[in-house]
């Protein structure tokens, strides 16, 4: 076939394609800076003690990370047959979503724009 015919190009893509177990949340509503403080936490450490390191974390976004990286263990062990003993974080990041604009009543008739953030969070684990 053609180097630029569809089925191929779909094949050499699924050939790249990345193994390992993840878990992505689409739209949180926290800011990417507020969840970054968490992530970078828990970057690189056990899942088991990434787990503890969120559970006593007093931050939002700690509740919101901790539902993900269990979500990560899950596909993990039933997609991939991995144990949990062996997980570790290999990523963990999030992205820029899309921003709610809101408006906010000031004096004299004027209105302040508020700007409500959103992000996209992603961890990856992998195996020791």
């Amino acid at each position: 076939m053609a180097k630029g015919h569809r089925s191929q190009i779909k094949r050499e893509r699924n050939a790249n394609k990345d193994t390992r177990p993840s878990a992505k949340l689409s739209y949180a509503r926290i800011p990417v800076q507020k969840a970054c403080f968490v992530l970078d936490a828990i970057r690189g450490k056990d899942v088991e003690t990434a787990l503890a390191i969120l559970e006593y974390n007093p931050r939002y976004a700690s509740g919101v990370v901790k539902k993900i990286v269990e979500s990560a263990i899950a596909n993990a062990e039933n997609n991939n047959g991995m144990k949990k003993e062996n997980l570790y974080i290999a990523e963990c990041y999030a992205n820029q979503g899309p921003t709610m604009k809101r408006v906010r009543p000031r004096a004299q008739g004027r209105a302040y724009r508020i700007l409500k953030r959103m992000s996209h969070i992603t961890v990856v684990l992998d195996e020791r």
